[in-house]
């Protein structure tokens, strides 16, 4: 399967966790922000390109992957996707046909 190509429900083999992101008051007028697990989703995971960088004096990398999944209502920029220990940051979320039967969604892994 092709990065442009819909995927069959076969190719949806990974389990990932959808996280919600949860704000919650520090009491001093902020806020932290952790994630809540909001749904279990099959998905297909192929990476697409990636680059390194220093940051604070260590070398990190940054992994751009595609992510399908199943349609599901109200997935924002805000969630993000974890398979196991690796977490998934969601930056765009597309539903080419617009049959609302497939989502492809671009997201950033950081690796250090």
């Amino acid at each position: 399967m092709t990065s442009k190509s819909t995927p069959t429900i076969g190719d949806l083999f990974h389990r990932f966790a959808l996280e919600a992101p949860v704000r919650t008051s520090d009491g001093a007028g902020g806020a932290s922000l952790t994630y809540a697990l909001a749904a279990e989703v099959w998905g297909s995971l192929n990476a697409t390109g990636g680059t390194e960088s220093a940051d604070a004096d260590r070398l990190a990398g940054r992994i751009t992957h595609t992510i399908w999944l199943r349609h599901r209502d109200g997935l924002t920029l805000d969630h993000r996707l974890r398979l196991g220990t690796r977490i998934f940051e969601i930056r765009t979320v597309l539903d080419h046909t617009g049959r609302q039967r497939f989502l492809e969604c671009r997201c950033e892994e950081t690796v250090t």
